[in-house]
């Protein structure tokens, strides 16, 4: 892989000052940023646990998270749960995502995953290589979509994601191997439970929208990755 795809999705997906053009082959170095931003948040999540209580703990990995994506997929959240959850025609779907202020449904998604999230690492014991494997994941689904799925607009910013082919797949044997390795079978599962989670938000998309959008993409990252805390913080 060249240096140009990779500048290019890292100066895409986070806040870190790279520059670079995203292409369709910007898709193949999404699950390293995954794994990259997982780095983040896991490292202060295992060293803020060191200091403090598993809640503040919690909440400072939830802030790294949001600092390092710049909120990129929180909003894509939002502005999906507008268009897709409320009973409306298709075109008045995408106009609505379109839009730049956020409505009830939108509002009341986020808040729910922010705390499903926080309560979910609230609840198990920090591990590096669980977060890092769960954001490979949802990068992975994020960047495989594009190939399986239409563009559901005529033009946008994620138009230039479609082409990607199915090379990033690689992320899933990545993310599954970094899961078994830190905390074994509980891993796999929860890498596998972010893929489904991911994976129904693209069905929901493909159901109500007739194909993707960049906000849906976003939505299936921070879904994955929440349904993915939540399997790993059971009682296993």
């Amino acid at each position: 892989m060249s240096s140009e795809p990779l500048r290019g999705a890292f100066g895409f997906l986070t806040v870190l000052p790279v520059r670079g053009n995203v292409t369709s082959a910007s898709m193949l170095a999404f699950p390293l940023v995954g794994c990259a931003v997982g780095a983040g948040v896991g490292g202060i999540w295992l060293g803020a646990a060191s200091w403090w209580g598993a809640w503040i703990a919690a909440c400072l990995a939830l802030a790294t998270d949001l600092l390092l994506t710049g909120l990129l997929h929180i909003d894509g959240l939002a502005d999906s749960a507008d268009g897709l959850l409320p009973p409306m025609g298709r075109e008045r779907r995408l106009e609505v995502m379109r839009l730049p202020d956020v409505g009830a449904f939108g509002v009341a998604i986020v808040a729910a995953v922010l705390l499903t999230r926080v309560a979910a690492l609230a609840q198990q014991k920090p591990s590096l290589g669980l977060v890092v494997a769960l954001w490979c994941a949802s990068r992975t689904a994020m960047a495989i979509t594009p190939s399986l799925l239409p563009y559901a607009r005529r033009d946008g910013l994620a138009s230039r994601f479609v082409g990607a082919g199915l090379w990033p797949v690689y992320g899933v044997v990545l993310a599954a191997g970094i899961a078994w390795a830190a905390v074994g079978a509980r891993g796999l599962t929860a890498v596998a439970a972010a893929l489904v989670g991911g994976g129904l938000v693209a069905l929901l998309g493909l159901r109500r929208l007739g194909g993707f959008t960049g906000d849906v993409l976003g939505a299936m990252g921070v879904v994955g990755e929440t349904v993915g805390l939540v399997v790993a913080a059971g009682r296993w």
